[in-house]
């Protein structure tokens, strides 16, 4: 009997009276979801009918407490380096103390899909404990139709934040764990009220399953232009990615997640998760006209008192505000999750340091380069315990949500690039004029702009200088930036400065690429920038 039988035994067994069995609800959507997290003191409304709630000391995710089980079927293909371990004998412990817990306890259940081509989706079953991840889940993942409905689950993730883990019990760290068994594909995540968890959970599965059928699993956006023309935007929470693929001239076909395979690229997902920190209606006026639509969920987001109103200008409670809602809230976003082959890749990066320039062209080992050292800064509030922006490296810019190699990602992009002639960028949307703390925070009308003459192809043929630093190819001039800051030592005031901290970041990249050297050939290590 595979995990899920066994789940399905245990809640069965724990159900097995019908006042018990009563406790489940499934599939409720987001009207009973809404009376029940009300009726619960989970949440409160906005002015605007959205279900604003507190996720409570986890304002974000926990990759620390993050596990996957280790068994004969994980030991060879789990990169072991960058995962944590936890016996099948405590899974098992904890799987079945965490059913125990449920069965006493009303909770909520959600049949939902992931990954919008139906030759590569799997079925998902949630269940929560509050009636607000219910609707959040709800709101991420696909919701089926009447004649797709039912059927017996891929992945089985159970959410109970109000069980507190037993480290000695478990063989874990704290009383909050996200453990992952792949070979019987059973989740159980505890101690956390963070959502995100969830939605996290399902990307680490398929970034498990998916590579062994060919299919890119990507931690990225996506929108299609008016003439099929696809484009997929990598990057870590906080550089853009959402807010950069939903434009009113594009078709958004996904915020966060997707896949990459024989017939193009698929949304993973059927709802966007926005941070909302500073929100303008100006700047992103679809994210922000659907945060005010009944069915959304407000994380931290702090609300008046008098009038509801949420205050997105307020980090009082957080930095990592956020707002999940169904992807048809974008009203240009698309009805089928899916389109082909992207015509352009870009790789967003937030550098606190101020060295990288707003644009560069890639060569596709550079991408590879890049792609594989997943440089950013990582933005206060989006992980626990970070409080201003930290440089990291992040492989696959999106290390905690992959369970394999990078270098096998890293190979299966570099395949898919070569085969469908994608034209590869790095965007900068960090820091210029300085580092953090000196510099400002890049125009997000520059970077509009050149994502517009990017995607266009205006930029294809443009003249360009090769950075002194990092090889790559940088345009001399794009419409509505101006060309000094398209060479970022011409926007700091002292040169030298400006020099040793590109120097500095030159050795930090050739350090941390160390750990790949061995896996990658010589034209993926020639992408990396020379001191």
């Amino acid at each position: 009997m595979d995990g899920n039988g066994r789940m399905a035994e245990a809640m069965e067994r724990h159900d097995a009276s019908p006042a018990t069995a009563a406790r489940r609800r499934f599939n409720l959507e987001a009207a009973p979801l809404y009376e029940e997290a009300l009726r619960r003191a989970e949440g409160r409304l906005s002015r605007d009918g959205a279900l604003v709630v507190d996720t409570g000391q986890h304002t974000g995710r926990s990759p620390r407490d993050k596990v996957i089980v280790r068994d004969d079927e994980t030991e060879g293909s789990i990169w072991w380096a960058n995962n944590g371990a936890i016996t099948r004998e405590a899974f098992e412990r904890l799987r079945a103390d965490v059913a125990a817990y449920m069965a006493t306890r009303h909770h909520f259940v959600q049949e939902l899909f992931a990954g919008a081509d139906e030759r590569h989706r799997i079925r998902v079953n949630v269940h929560t404990e509050l009636a607000w991840h219910s609707l959040f889940i709800r709101n991420l993942l696909i919701r089926p139709t009447d004649d797709t409905a039912g059927g017996p689950a891929d992945l089985t993730i159970i959410a109970a934040p109000g069980f507190r883990a037993d480290p000695a019990r478990y063989g874990v760290r704290s009383e909050t764990v996200i453990a992952c068994d792949f070979t019987n594909r059973v989740v159980v995540i505890v101690g956390t009220s963070y959502a995100g968890e969830m939605k996290k959970a399902v990307f680490t599965f398929l970034n498990y399953v998916l590579p062994t059928k060919g299919v890119m699993p990507m931690h990225c956006s996506a929108n299609v232009g008016p003439d099929g023309d696809s484009a997929i935007f990598f990057g870590l929470s906080g550089t853009g990615k959402t807010t950069l693929s939903a434009t009113a001239d594009r078709t958004l076909v996904g915020d966060d997640e997707h896949g990459w395979g024989p017939d193009g690229i698929f949304n993973f997902e059927g709802g966007c998760y926005a941070k909302t920190l500073r929100l303008s209606p100006q700047a992103e006026p679809q994210i922000y006209a659907a945060t005010g639509r009944f069915g959304t969920v407000l994380e931290n987001v702090p609300v008046s008192d008098i009038t509801g109103a949420p205050d997105f200008d307020d980090d009082s409670r957080t930095e990592n505000t956020r707002a999940a809602y169904p992807l048809p809230f974008i009203a240009n976003a698309s009805a089928t999750g899916v389109a082909g082959h992207p015509k352009t890749l870009v790789m967003l990066t937030a550098d606190a340091f101020g060295v990288l320039p707003p644009i560069a062209r890639l060569t596709p080992d550079q991408a590879i380069y890049h792609f594989l050292s997943g440089f950013t800064a990582k933005i206060a509030g989006t992980e626990k315990g970070v409080k201003d922006p930290e440089p990291t490296f992040s492989a696959c810019f999106g290390a905690p949500f992959m369970p394999r190699p990078p270098v096998e990602y890293g190979n299966l992009l570099r395949r898919m690039i070569a085969e469908h002639e994608v034209d590869c960028w790095l965007v900068n949307t960090g820091w210029t004029g300085g580092p953090f703390g000196v510099g400002r925070r890049m125009p997000i009308a520059w970077t509009r702009g050149l994502l517009n003459s990017a995607l266009s192809g205006r930029l294809a043929d443009a003249p360009s200088r090769l950075d002194r630093h990092f090889g790559f190819a940088v345009p001399l001039a794009a419409d509505g930036v101006p060309d000094e800051a398209l060479d970022p030592r011409e926007t700091w005031a002292d040169k030298a400065a400006f020099t040793r901290q590109a120097e500095r970041l030159v050795e930090m990249f050739r350090v941390n690429f160390k750990r790949f050297e061995n896996e990658v050939d010589s034209a993926i290590r020639a992408g990396g920038p020379k001191l």
